[in-house]
C-alpha cells in the first residue's frame, strides 16, 4: 500500500483578487502619469537654461534691499498678519455650528447632517487663490477681499476637524449628564467641551498658522497684503526688494510656527 505524499503549498502574502487590484491600481497610476506628461506641454529649451536663469536671478537680488523695509514692507507685513488673524476667527465662528450640524452623534437629521458636510467640502475644495479672485470682484482689491477669502476657505478644515472631535467624544459623561436631567446646554459645556476643547485649541492654532502663510500670496491678485508689494515689485524688476520681502515672509512664518508651538504647549 503507497502512502499519498503531502501536496506542497505555496505561501502568498496577498490573494489573486489582491493581486490583481494591485496591478490595476499600479497601471491606473502609470497611465495617468503617461496621460499627464503628453498633456502638460513644456517647452525642452526653457529647461536646458534653467540653471543659468536661476543663477541670473540670485545674482540680481543680491545686495538685498534692507533699507526699503520700513516704507515699503513692513506696513504690508502687517496687513498679512492682520488678513491672516481675522480670516481665522471668522472661519472658527462660521465653523463651529457647521461641525455641530456635520457630526452624526450631534445632529440626527441626515439631511441636515449630509447640506453641513456639503458645504464643508464646497469649502475645502476651492482654493484661496480661487476664493480671493472672487471676493477681489465682489469688493474689490484688498485686505477685505483676503480676509473673506481667508475665512471661506478655513471653514471646511475647522469644521470637518471640530466634527470629527464631537464624533470621538466618549458618550459616558453624555449619558451621565442626560440621565440627571441636564439641559442641553450643560451637556454641551458640561460633557462635550471638555473633552473636545484641546483638539479645537490645536484646530484653530493650526488654521491660523496655515492662513499665515497662504494670505501671504493672496495679494499676488489684488487681495492685500505683502504679495501687492511682491507683485509689485517683480513687475517694476526690482529684485533686491522682492528678496528682502520674502525673506520677511520667512521670518514671519518661523515666528508664527515659534508662537503656535508656545502657546499649544500653554493652552493643551
Amino acid at each position: 500500500m503507497t502512502v499519498a505524499s503531502p501536496i506542497e503549498r505555496e505561501w502568498r502574502r496577498h490573494t489573486p483578487r489582491q493581486r490583481l487590484a494591485r496591478f490595476a491600481l499600479y497601471f491606473g497610476l502609470v497611465a495617468a502619469c503617461v496621460v499627464s506628461l503628453r498633456t502638460v506641454q513644456f517647452v525642452p529649451e526653457f529647461l536646458y537654461d534653467a540653471p543659468e536663469q536661476m543663477a541670473d536671478l540670485l545674482r540680481r537680488m543680491w545686495p538685498i534691499e534692507w533699507a526699503h523695509y520700513p516704507k515699503g514692507v513692513h506696513e504690508a507685513l502687517i496687513e498679512t498678519l492682520h488678513i491672516a488673524t481675522l480670516g481665522t476667527l471668522l472661519a472658527i465662528v462660521m465653523a463651529v455650528p457647521l461641525g455641530l450640524l456635520a457630526a452624526n452623534n450631534i445632529t440626527r437629521h441626515v439631511g441636515i447632517n449630509y447640506l453641513a458636510k456639503l458645504l464643508l467640502v464646497s469649502s475645502r475644495s476651492v482654493n484661496s487663490l480661487v476664493w480671493a479672485l472672487l471676493f477681489v470682484a465682489i469688493f474689490g482689491p484688498g485686505a477685505l477681499a483676503g480676509t473673506m477669502a481667508i475665512a471661506f476657505r478655513s471653514i471646511g478644515f475647522v469644521g470637518k476637524l471640530f466634527g470629527e472631535a464631537m464624533e470621538e467624544a466618549r458618550q459616558g459623561p453624555i449619558e451621565a449628564l442626560r440621565s440627571a436631567g441636564a439641559p442641553w446646554g450643560s451637556i454641551y459645556l458640561k460633557g462635550y467641551w471638555p473633552q473636545v476643547e484641546p483638539a479645537f485649541w490645536a484646530i484653530a492654532l493650526f488654521r491660523w498658522d496655515i492662513s499665515v502663510r497662504e494670505s501671504a500670496v493672496l495679494g499676488l491678485v489684488g487681495a492685500g497684503g505683502i504679495g501687492m508689494a511682491i507683485d509689485s515689485a517683480m513687475n517694476l524688476f526690482q529684485w533686491e526688494r522682492v528678496a528682502l520681502m520674502l525673506v520677511a515672509i520667512f521670518a514671519v512664518v518661523i515666528l508664527a510656527e515659534i508662537a503656535v508651538t508656545f502657546l499649544r504647549k500653554k493652552i493643551i
